[in-house]
């Protein structure tokens, strides 16, 4: 589609949304799956001067109903027919626009809402200004390495969580750069979206994406393929090497939040596990805690107070700033960290051990009465001895009492692996009756 197209049908949304009650510092909510239909009324309420808030089409009725009443628009625009595909890269889909009572205009000068991905709790509301956006897009203009104008951008992240929305959907349409939604985001699909175009191309998803595309025993050759760049969690060696190394690409990293956009990059995979702050990003670490500096809280309504103070926002992941390179190394959430009969156990650590064993794909490790591991495995055998295994490379006490063997692990619709204990244990209960 054409830059004069997609503005031809922002402007008849336009029109629509504003013939359906909406203007100037009104509010509207987005739940639409990846498709025309999601860009067009996004770029239309912003264009209307609206705040807009992106929800996840794969909410339930409930959660739906719970995000409507925490952020009260006064309009929201939904598909006309229900959509299923959990594979599905793009959708097309008719939308249709409704008024919704008790809905009320922006309290905030905030022209996104944003749900946290809820991989650890539940979901907050995060809010972004121009301001931050603008911000935002400038630190990818000058990242080495992010698509320029005359290249392609393959996008699997979600484009209504913030990797996808910023980094590829945003950033796409403000540096020149062509930006695809494949039609599923299975093996095939990935690959033949890359296939499609000659132009020197971008993958931009997240690990768990990387990890499918490595599992490849002779993968296709794509000299356009130049990079796939993930974030949202780390990168284990494996499925670096694995796909470094049967692609002839690069397989680059980023580290962000909702609340931020991204923080740090390593998007040639050449300072591995460092990374690099982004241009104008303030970061810090104090006793190991990672802090970022903004101008304001991000957080809308209520919120923790302890996650913002005095200008730094603590983003309650652990890590180190090499003072001599510059280099953020992230080790994973600050919880990560529990004590066991007195001796420290990093769970990460744990799950490390744990996906570096043969015919392991996943694991998260969890820590309630005891350490729990649920994981995932390439074929059924490989369960059998998974404990005698670990018994090589873990001390006794760092050993997971209870080893649940999963057919896939449940995961945030930005892709994140959840670690809540009881969602994982109702995953165990629901595979084990299936």
């Amino acid at each position: 589609m054409s830059r004069a197209e997609l503005r031809r049908l922002v402007a008849d949304e336009q029109q629509r949304l504003q013939a359906a009650g909406l203007v100037a510092g009104g509010t509207l909510a987005v739940r639409v799956p990846p498709s025309l239909g999601c860009i067009v009324a996004m770029l239309a309420g912003w264009r209307a001067g609206a705040q807009v808030a992106l929800l996840d089409y794969r909410l339930t009725t409930f959660e739906v109903g719970r995000a409507i009443a925490r952020l009260a628009p006064q309009l929201v625009v939904e598909p006309v027919e229900d959509v299923t595909g959990r594979l599905r890269g793009y959708f097309d889909v008719r939308t249709r626009v409704s008024a919704l009572r008790g809905g009320r205009p922006a309290e905030t000068e905030h022209v996104l809402l944003q749900l946290s991905s809820g991989s650890t709790g539940p979901s907050k509301v995060i809010g972004r200004t121009v301001g931050s956006l603008l911000a935002e897009l400038d630190r990818y203009a000058q990242l080495d390495g992010f698509p320029r104008r005359g290249e392609r951008t393959v996008v699997l992240a979600s484009v209504i969580h913030v990797l996808g929305l910023v980094g590829g959907l945003l950033h796409g349409l403000a540096a020149g750069t062509q930006v695809v939604l494949p039609g599923t985001q299975t093996f095939d699909g990935i690959l033949k979206a890359v296939a499609a175009g000659e132009e020197p191309t971008t993958l931009l998803g997240v690990p768990s994406q990387a990890a499918v595309l490595a599992t490849a025993q002779n993968p296709p050759r794509l000299p356009q393929l130049r990079r796939m760049i993930v974030g949202g969690e780390l990168v284990k060696a494996n499925v670096w090497e694995r796909f470094t190394r049967g692609y002839g690409a690069e397989l680059g990293a980023m580290y962000g939040m909702t609340e931020t956009g991204v923080i740090a990059t390593d998007l040639h995979g050449s300072t591995r596990p460092g990374l690099t702050p982004a241009p104008g990003m303030r970061v810090r670490v104090e006793d190991g805690h990672i802090l970022i500096g903004l101008p304001a809280t991000p957080y809308v309504g209520a919120a923790d107070p302890s996650r913002f103070v005095d200008g730094w926002l603590r983003t309650k992941d652990a890590g180190d700033l090499d003072e001599a390179t510059g280099l953020l190394t992230v080790h994973g959430r600050l919880d990560s960290q529990v004590s066991i009969g007195g001796l420290k156990v990093d769970l990460a650590e744990v799950e490390e051990s744990i996906t570096a064993l043969p015919g392991v794909t996943d694991a998260v490790v969890v820590h309630g009465t005891g350490i729990e591991a649920f994981v995932t495995v390439s074929e059924h055998g490989v369960s059998d001895g998974l404990a005698d295994s670990l018994a090589t490379r873990l001390a006794p006490y760092k050993r997971p009492r209870t080893l649940h063997v999963l057919p896939e692990l449940p995961r945030t619709p930005t892709g994140k692996p959840v670690r809540n204990a009881e969602i994982l244990r109702a995953a165990v209960r629901s595979a084990t009756s299936a």
